[in-house]
């Protein structure tokens, strides 16, 4: 830690075995690869093959992975992961009106602590904020589908609301500690200069990404590094392919 406190490096996930596959695996399209591909890019990273191999047997074994033959691929639950990056980096707006989506739970029977669970990450998944329990609402300007949990189990409206909407957006989300997070990850992908730190920071930079609230730019802090942090990334992303090519090509 340095005088200034805590840097991004310092609360970044350890680089395991798992963390190699499963990052490699989400950022490569089609997220499959044979697991000679998969231990060369450990041994990139100094991990032993025998290490790779253990933890792809405990990732299939977990439902992470699934195996055919000697090639592994992300299963179901992952490949929703990957398809919520790839939104994250690419997120599909549209013209802002000034309406809102506002969605209430309106099922009657107290629901069982899955359903419950499930509904929260739906909705962080769609990137609505909970105003107080089982009401939820974002500015209207996202292109999106929505999945059958929160169809079944809320009620959607549209509306608008009658107080400043940039406050209530601030009192929603917090902003300013997502701006801070951002640049300084972008500082952090600057400064690095070893491919396991820099494999390490793309990974977290790709899950603050999927926390950003993507909301229209008159709701939004000046200078805000949403944008800035996806160009950084794609930036960073297509070095590090060049620099993974080597191992996991055929």
């Amino acid at each position: 830690m340095n005088d200034n406190g805590p840097t991004p490096l310092d609360r970044l996930r350890p680089l395991t075995a798992r963390s190699i596959v499963l990052s490699t695996l989400l950022g490569h399209h089609p997220p499959r690869l044979p697991a000679r591909a998969l231990v060369r890019v450990g041994e990139l990273f100094g991990v032993a093959e025998g290490t790779v191999r253990v933890a792809l047997s405990r990732m299939v074994a977990a439902g992470d992975l699934r195996q055919t033959g000697g090639t592994y691929a992300l299963t179901s639950r992952l490949l929703a992961r990957q398809a919520r990056q790839d939104e994250s980096r690419t997120p599909r707006t549209r013209r802002w009106h000034g309406d809102w989506e506002i969605a209430l739970v309106t099922t009657a029977e107290r629901r069982p602590a899955a359903e419950r669970t499930a509904l929260r990450q739906a909705m962080a998944g769609l990137r609505l904020a909970e105003l107080r329990e089982g009401s939820w609402l974002r500015p209207a300007n996202l292109d999106r589908p929505r999945p059958a949990v929160v169809t079944e189990q809320c009620t959607w409206f549209t509306g608008t609301p009658d107080d400043d909407p940039a406050a209530l957006a601030a009192r929603l989300w917090d902003l300013d500690a997502w701006a801070a997070h951002a640049r300084a990850l972008m500082a952090a992908l600057d400064r690095a200069d070893t491919l396991a730190d820099r494999f390490t920071i793309a990974a977290a930079a790709l899950r603050h990404l999927l926390a950003d609230p993507l909301l229209p730019a008159a709701l939004l802090p000046p200078d805000w590094p949403g944008t800035p942090l996806r160009t950084h990334y794609a930036r960073f992303e297509a070095d590090l392919r060049e620099a993974l090519r080597p191992y996991v090509s055929d």
